[in-house]
């Protein structure tokens, strides 16, 4: 952990981490397949395990120390996989059939978790741990991905209010902010890669529990814009 930093930003960024675990196997017991929901408790432990498997190696420094190896070690075992996983599911007659299983409003409401995310992003800025353009005042502004998407959710998909395609728009909009500041967090963090914010990199994505953020919250958020996206297509 990063001793220079008030506790209460680690327990809030823990508490929307475990958050957005719950979320995640809130949607997946609620999936139309009872095959899936019997594997939800499952998939809950696999996840949990990978958390852990996080926490162990940001706790022990491994992703901020020696950051010039090339991949940089958090892409090599805290990113890569988790794509890896997300491809697999993508290929497999088992994932596509996990994913088409789904509810698409309660995987849309799983992105108002942006919004604590960026909140926080805000505190560390402040206190000197990514820089300004990591944050709703720099160059990131998928605060408002979180803030739109339970009107999404409600009335696009509920209500039935929106057609599909304002959706899908919306979609695909809130997945290229996604990719905004996944590729600013990238190139501002110390390593071969960096391009940008050498006078206050990004450390804190490299400590416990800051890691959570590219190695599961991200993930969570890429792979749901991936479900909405075929279950829209396919509607």
């Amino acid at each position: 952990m990063i001793e220079t930093l008030p506790i209460y930003i680690s327990i809030c960024f823990i508490s929307t981490t475990f958050f957005t675990l719950i979320f995640f196997y809130w949607t997946v017991k609620n999936s139309s397949s009872e095959k899936i929901r019997n594997k939800s408790k499952l998939i809950l432990l696999g996840l949990t395990i990978w958390l852990l498997i996080q926490a162990v190696l940001s706790s022990r420094n491994i992703y901020n120390t020696n950051t010039n190896t090339i991949p940089p070690k958090i892409f090599m075992f805290g990113i890569a996989p988790t794509i890896l996983l997300i491809l697999l599911l993508l290929l497999s007659k088992n994932g596509r059939d996990f994913m088409n299983s789904l509810d698409l409003e309660k995987i849309t409401l799983i992105n108002t978790i942006r919004i604590p995310v960026e909140i926080i992003l805000y505190l560390l800025y402040i206190n000197k741990v990514i820089p300004e353009l990591m944050t709703f005042e720099g160059r990131n502004f998928d605060i408002f991905a979180g803030v739109s998407a339970p009107i999404i959710a409600y009335y696009g998909l509920r209500k039935g209010y929106l057609n599909r395609n304002v959706i899908l728009i919306w979609n695909f909009m809130s997945f290229a902010l996604l990719i905004n500041i996944v590729v600013i967090a990238l190139l501002s963090a110390p390593s071969t890669f960096q391009k940008f914010a050498y006078k206050q990199p990004n450390i804190a994505l490299l400590n416990f529990p800051f890691t959570w953020l590219p190695t599961f919250i991200v993930p969570i958020i890429l792979f749901g814009h991936l479900v909405s996206t075929i279950k829209l297509v396919k509607n």
